[in-house]
């Protein structure tokens, strides 16, 4: 059994589960085995494609066809398990109740959004990045052989309180980010 968080997505390419790929639980057994087995195998299509949700989309259709692989998708509307699809298409309403904390999701995955730099600033203006910057980009051994930790990553890596700041007045922040300019021309304050 594999389970995801609906991408938002209705687009045929999505079709039919509109899984997103960035998230997702699996149960090991024989069927899921085969189908990453399969995964593997066509990693040509997902190159050539550049898309490894599109792939495993069909993928979950055809093994679901195959082998009786069963999946399940988390409801778009479930507030639990919120993502891009929440942070830019859905509106205000998700993302004020997280802010105000009506909403406490389990994960937040920050899909629907270009690239890596504008995830790492939409999630620091949401409170929700616990990575310190000297760590960014750095995998373990760099962080350890620099000395900043007595061999503990998690030490020189991870912060207890939230690493927060403003970079657009018109996304979603936990704090008001009135003073930063806008993302997006025209944007009016999220606050």
């Amino acid at each position: 059994m594999k389970w995801g968080v609906d991408d938002g997505s209705r687009q045929e390419r999505c079709a039919p589960y509109s899984a997103n790929s960035g998230f997702y639980y699996v149960r090991g057994n024989e069927r899921s085995k085969l189908l990453f087995r399969t995964m593997m195998y066509t990693g040509d299509l997902t190159m050539s494609i550049r898309s490894h949700q599109q792939v495993l989309i069909a993928m979950l259709a055809e093994h679901n066809s195959l082998s009786g692989l069963r999946v399940k998708v988390l409801n778009k509307d479930d507030n639990d398990f919120p993502g891009g699809y929440h942070y830019h298409m859905r509106g205000r309403d998700v993302m004020k109740g997280i802010v105000r904390g009506r909403i406490r999701p389990y994960i937040f995955h920050m899909s629907w959004t270009l690239n890596k730099d504008d995830k790492l600033k939409f999630m620091r203006q949401m409170g929700m990045w616990y990575v310190a910057e000297q760590c960014i980009g750095k995998d373990a051994a760099d962080v350890v052989s620099r000395g900043r930790s007595d061999g503990k990553v998690a030490d020189a890596c991870c912060s207890a309180e939230p690493l927060f700041s403003c970079h657009y007045r018109d996304k979603p922040s936990i704090k008001s980010c009135a003073e930063a300019p806008p993302k997006d021309r025209g944007g009016a304050s999220f606050w």
